[in-house]
């Protein structure tokens, strides 16, 4: 198969899962950010749970639900790397873009003496697509790694040609090879 076609073919894979993977990343982060939401009013307000206590139940339980929405739908194809360690780096990356928010919103309110609520909410939403950035990326990078591409000297002769886009090149088997 000729260079072009192979580049061409690897690209377009990509950014068929490049699509998929934020596609689900985006379905699982609206979900859990709902869930997060509901399960803080039902302690909060029904079950009389402090405000402290309730936020962090919520936020506890809503970040193992992404985690497992995203294991096991938006990185699927990724390789595993041990549960232990995967939510351990998963929930650091959480606590590190929850701080960056706290300090978005801080610095606008305090240091800049911003008090309208219209304009702290426009922080709070720019820190919210910011720390989306950051943990969609640092998941794809470090909580769900790529499969290791084999070398080229393993690889068997009469077997196509490894994708030439290694980071995002779907793993498994083909659907063509489902049949």
């Amino acid at each position: 198969m000729p260079l072009a076609s192979r580049l061409r073919r690897g690209v377009d894979s990509t950014w068929r899962l490049v699509i998929k993977e934020l596609g689900a990343f985006g379905v699982v982060g609206a979900f859990c950010f709902v869930l997060d939401l509901a399960i803080f009013q039902l302690l909060y307000a029904h079950m009389d749970v402090g405000a402290v206590t309730a936020k962090l139940i919520s936020t506890l339980v809503s970040m193992t639900v992404a985690y497992v929405g995203h294991r096991y739908w938006s990185f699927s194809h990724r390789a595993r790397t041990g549960l232990g360690r995967e939510y351990v780096l998963f929930a650091v990356i959480n606590g590190v873009t929850l701080l960056l928010g706290l300090a978005v919103v801080w610095f606008v309110r305090y240091p800049l003496d911003q008090e309208s609520a219209v304009v702290l909410q426009i922080a709070n939403v720019g820190s919210t697509v910011l720390g989306t950035l950051i943990r969609y990326l640092s998941y794809r990078r470090w909580v769900f790694p790529a499969h290791e591409q084999p070398a080229a000297e393993d690889a068997v002769a009469g077997d196509p040609a490894p994708p030439l886009v290694g980071d995002a090149a779907p793993v498994g088997p083909r659907p063509a090879d489902l049949d």
